[in-house]
């Protein structure tokens, strides 16, 4: 994210924790589209007919940020990392409704279920959580830049031409910088 770009929204984001009816509106306007493309990546198994937990869930997320805006610090993180740590938590909150719902698989049951349950286990949790500990330290050796439409990229999920826009790149410039930091990171993990 350009600097002018970054201080704007850090601009409305001071304005929208006072109450400026229109600073909130304009920052709901960039939360929204963020939390719903986190929350359909991260729920893109669930079946048809709950997809609609997707738009219901970006929602709560729009309404948690606004809740804790009288909180929320500039610590030199983009603030699009504050509404992502809350869309995690809202994420992992449905997941855990959904484990104690009666027909969860969680629960026991005479019945055997119709196909495997293909969810991690302990090991593959433990696994996951030092890969992501390692992924971060590799970010961590990134240049800024780099590292920021990394992120953005492959983590928040935006589009080559979101991402031009959020750092003042072309998305063809993009690409090229996606590749030569990947290739980056690649040789990084090689060592």
């Amino acid at each position: 994210m350009r600097e002018d770009e970054s201080s704007a929204i850090g601009a409305l984001v001071r304005l929208a924790a006072q109450g400026d009816p229109r600073a909130t509106h304009d920052l709901l306007a960039l939360v929204h589209p963020l939390a719903l493309r986190y929350c359909r990546t991260r729920l893109n198994r669930l079946p048809g007919d709950a997809r609609h937990l997707v738009d219901d869930l970006a929602q709560e997320v729009c309404l948690a940020v606004l809740c804790a805006l009288p909180r929320y610090r500039d610590t030199g993180r983009p603030f699009e990392a504050f509404v992502v740590a809350i869309a995690q938590h809202k994420v992992a909150d449905l997941q855990r409704a959904a484990l104690r719902r009666p027909g969860s698989t969680a629960v026991p049951s005479d019945e055997m279920p119709e196909r495997p349950d293909d969810s991690l286990g302990p090991e593959e949790r433990a696994l996951l959580s030092s890969d992501a500990e390692w992924a971060k330290n590799l970010l961590d050796e990134l240049p800024d830049h780099l590292r920021r439409l990394v992120v953005l990229r492959v983590a928040v999920g935006l589009t080559a031409e979101e991402t031009g826009r959020r750092l003042g790149m072309s998305p063809g410039a993009v690409r090229v910088a996606q590749h030569r930091a990947l290739s980056r990171l690649r040789a990084l993990a090689d060592r």
